[in-house]
């Protein structure tokens, strides 16, 4: 069984690999918040203001259908897009891609304000009441009544309900149970105890509740999470400038070795920002329709263009104070002690130095797939009282950089004995490696924070931060689920799948979730793509329905 899963999880990267870890698809998702940017006059900026007015509830008129007001759809929106990816996936990107990933983050969410625009417009026209009393819409719904294609839209309802645990579920409590161990010391499985009944006493209550809950928590997390931030931008001040030169600056042309951070084409800085862009504001992947579906409005362009405030609000807004908490406090090409994850560790062959010219440039066109002197390791480390006595034979590279001070542990005591390498990678799973390195994720922000005003309290707010946002992802998620299993198989199919939900983010707080995070990712394609697809053959409609809103004389 073991087998299977991990041939599985094996052929699921394969998968990803050609769908959206490949180098088209960033240009697919640009490409037509682009074309929608110039066929709609820029809507993002000729808009904003009318947008602001309407989540302010200025156009609000008595009787208009809906479950919940703009403001609570805009806040179970971005409670779905607020999340660990705005903490960790800002530092995962940085740390990968260089200053020039936060670059490339901003076009990603300038473009998408124009494709949650229109997206969640085409959505709000084609929602219906479902069964529950309760309106239901997403672009499944406009797959089917408006393009004949229930074929297409039944693929992005499966896609929806795997995604709502592979990225709105398991890995945010996992998140959480973890910074909740490492700052406090609490037990993972009660975390996952307690948030789970929490979680189930919100979702069972359904959209009225969501919404309560949601435009309560999302304001007050901002608002902590802003603070905390300014905290470590404005302690270091005299890097605000340089942060920002260095963004533009590597935009195009790559970011130069600089500490223990190898350097960064211009082409790997592009793919991992606008991916990261993605997973942050989820713009053209069609989920944020769902939420905005409940909002009471009669006409659709109202609320369409209060969805173009969340990319400005997720990435422009959140995900930069998180860049420059990064980048000012310079903890990204900063070396700490840590335990080396598997996954970000990998023993070549020979002695490398990152300090070294011709070293840096070896390991470098290596990490890339490039033709270099540097191969992967084989053979044995023979280890002493936690130290390699053949060290020189290897150097273990960790989070993309070199370790240094590098020792081997089993739980707290120091290893003794040999250590197999096939291909690089280590083959004792019971043996710990720990060392300095470069950091990325929640650690490098959770580092980062510890460099302002708070000091080594700003650990908590990162703590905290993930806390909210992950918890309140896990809500609208929920909800983006349920409304799929509405349209699968109908309202008796809503309860069990809740039920299911709660249950799964109680195991995932211990569990290993790689494998529902690579079929997540799988997912999140065979969402974003037939509903890209869908927006693009409806461009025309899209602009019509535009104009005739703005013949009313009461939306001037």
């Amino acid at each position: 069984m073991g087998v299977n899963l991990e041939s599985f999880d094996n052929w699921l990267l394969q998968l990803d690999s050609i769908l959206g870890g490949s180098p088209w698809f960033p240009y697919v998702l640009l490409g037509v918040g682009l074309f929608f940017t110039i066929y709609l006059g820029v809507p993002q900026v000729r808009y904003f203001r009318h947008a602001i007015k309407i989540v302010q509830g200025k156009y609000d008129k008595p009787g208009d259908p809906g479950d919940a007001s703009h403001f609570q759809a805009l806040s179970t929106a971005l409670s779905g897009t607020v999340g660990t990816g705005n903490i960790g996936g800002v530092g995962l990107a940085i740390a990968i891609g260089g200053p020039a990933a936060l670059f490339w983050m901003w076009a990603t969410a300038f473009l998408g304000m124009t494709t949650k625009f229109v997206e969640v417009t085409l959505s709000h026209k084609y929602r219906i009441k479902a069964a529950d009393g309760y309106f239901a819409g997403g672009p499944m719904f406009y797959m089917e009544r408006r393009l004949n294609m229930k074929w297409l839209a039944v693929i992005f309802a499966i896609a929806t309900v795997i995604c709502s645990f592979g990225t709105g579920s398991l890995p945010q409590v996992n998140n959480i149970a973890q910074a909740m161990f490492d700052t406090f010391g609490i037990n993972k499985a009660v975390t996952g105890g307690v948030l789970a009944i929490l979680l189930g006493m919100v979702i069972i209550g359904g959209i009225t509740r969501i919404a309560k809950v949601t435009s309560t928590i999302v304001p007050i997390m901002a608002v902590l999470y802003i603070i905390g931030a300014l905290g470590v931008i404005l302690y270091n001040y005299e890097n605000i400038i340089p942060s920002f030169v260095a963004v533009f600056h590597n935009a195009f042309n790559g970011t130069s070795a600089a500490g223990g951070f190898l350097g960064a084409s211009f082409a790997y800085a592009f793919n991992k920002g606008v991916g990261r862009g993605l997973f942050s504001n989820e713009a053209g992947q069609g989920s944020a329709p769902i939420a905005h579906a409940a909002a009471r409005a009669d006409e659709p362009v109202s609320e369409g263009m209060v969805s173009l405030l969340e990319p400005f609000i997720d990435t422009i807004i959140i995900c930069t104070l998180t860049g420059l908490v990064i980048l000012s406090s310079g903890v990204w090409t900063q070396k700490f002690m840590n335990k080396f994850e598997r996954a970000d560790m990998f023993v070549v062959a020979g002695s490398y130095d990152d300090r070294e010219p011709d070293d840096v440039k070896g390991l470098y066109n290596f990490l890339r797939g490039h033709d270099s002197k540097v191969k992967a390791f084989n053979g044995s480390i023979i280890v002493a009282d936690g130290h390699a006595l053949n060290g020189k034979d290897f150097t273990v590279l960790n989070a993309r950089s070199v370790g240094e001070d590098v020792e081997y542990r089993v739980g707290d005591d120091n290893f003794s004995g040999v250590l197999n390498v096939a291909n690089g990678q280590l083959a004792n799973p019971n043996v710990d490696v720990w060392g300095n390195s470069l950091l990325h994720s929640v650690a490098l922000t959770n580092r980062a924070f510890q460099k302002g005003f708070f000091g080594e309290y700003g650990s908590y707010i990162v703590t905290l931060g993930i806390l909210l946002f992950a918890f309140s992802t896990a809500i609208a998620w929920s909800y983006y689920g349920d409304r799929s299993m509405i349209y699968l198989l109908g309202p008796k199919a809503v309860m069990p799948y809740r039920l299911v939900y709660v249950l799964g983010f109680f195991w995932a707080a211990t569990a290993d979730t790689t494998l529902i995070w690579h079929l997540s990712a799988v997912a999140i394609v065979l969402m974003t793509l037939p509903n890209l697809f869908g927006i693009t053959v409806l461009a025309k409609e899209m602009k019509e329905t535009v104009r005739e809103y703005w013949r009313d004389p009461e939306h001037k």
